[in-house]
């Protein structure tokens, strides 16, 4: 069973260092972050070979900043701790499942 994992700084590049990993970068008062919750969690089911993890940009802004996340949701894919892939705002669960298993 896939679950979705919240990442500190502290623990982000290795996290991200190998296989496929998505990161949702978010925010807690954002609405549409909130909704995108049950798609993250969904993906996390349907691809257990993808690490789903989220990062809180109010939390880790260094972060954000790095990835140049100026909107949330930003979702980046990550292959071998190389960015692959990024998406900006809400994307309906199949066009992130088609992706996530092209990456």
């Amino acid at each position: 069973m896939g679950k979705v994992t919240e990442l500190k700084e502290t623990e982000f590049t290795s996290a991200v260092s190998s296989g496929v990993v998505l990161v949702d970068f978010w925010a807690p008062w954002c609405g549409p972050c909130r909704s995108f919750l049950v798609i993250l969690d969904q993906l996390a089911e349907a691809l257990p070979e993808v690490k789903v993890c989220k990062v809180n940009v109010d939390d880790c802004p260094a972060l954000a900043a790095q990835f140049e996340v100026q909107t949330v949701p930003t979702l980046v894919a990550f292959k071998d701790g190389q960015a692959v892939r990024r998406w900006v705002g809400l994307h309906p669960k199949a066009v992130l499942l088609d992706a996530l298993q092209n990456v």
